[in-house]
């Protein structure tokens, strides 16, 4: 069996979610606090269900999808931030590029701007990151798939989604070191290709192992 070139360490983080003071009331303001608040804020409001909801599925893609769907009533908007597949896109600063895009044409299309009721405003939260190594380390797949079955979904949460797009990286913590950690550039490639948003985080725990064991002598 393969022994890898570095050891691969299991993170975990823990977030704690604050208050930016800045809401919105209608889909302009929305779309100005949007283009200048911190990154950290996008990533919350485009990823928080998948954490927080990790056992069931969303319709919505993100707190601003559901926002102008449910409670500021604009359906068409709603629909179409709802549509933008966050797979497609590096970073966060990309994501906040796309959901610029579609407000902004939205906007441009004539639509008449109404203000939300009192009390149902848009409140711009933002995420401090405590990242944290676990107890779970692995030289080899054997010694990885034991650890994965045994790390918390928030530990499965940073590597599947918050290395890649808050870090920058090209692709999740696992498929990094099983590409170049082991030199498997096909399994690595098998596992980044799932779709971590079409699944909750024990069905990509599960699909992973299941690839691994596929497709690799162990």
């Amino acid at each position: 069996m393969n022994i890898a070139k570095n050891e691969f360490r299991f993170y975990t983080s823990l977030d704690l979610v604050e208050l930016t003071g800045q809401r919105a009331n209608n889909v302009n303001e929305l779309l100005e606090i949007i283009r200048n608040i911190d990154g950290s804020s996008i990533f919350y409001h485009t990823h928080r269900y998948f954490r927080e909801h990790h056992f069931i599925r969303n319709e919505y893609s993100s707190d601003f999808a559901q926002w102008t769907f449910d409670s500021l009533q604009e359906m068409e908007l709603g629909e179409k931030l709802a549509s933008i597949d966050i797979l497609e896109y590096p970073n966060v600063r990309s994501i906040r590029e796309a959901i610029i895009k579609v407000i902004e044409k939205y906007i441009k299309s004539g639509i008449r701007i109404r203000n939300i009721p009192s009390g149902r405003e848009f409140h711009f939260c933002k995420l401090i990151s405590v990242i944290m190594p676990t107890n779970y380390v692995a030289n080899n797949l054997n010694e990885f798939i034991e650890a994965l079955k045994k790390i918390s979904i928030n530990s499965l949460y940073f590597h599947l989604f918050e290395a890649r797009l808050r870090l920058e990286q090209k692709t999740n913590d696992f498929s990094r070191w099983i590409g170049e950690g082991l030199g498997n550039t096909e399994l690595a490639k098998k596992i980044d290709k799932l779709d971590p948003y079409t699944h909750t985080l024990d069905e990509l725990r599960d699909e992973i192992i299941s690839i691994i064991q596929k497709n690799s002598k162990i």
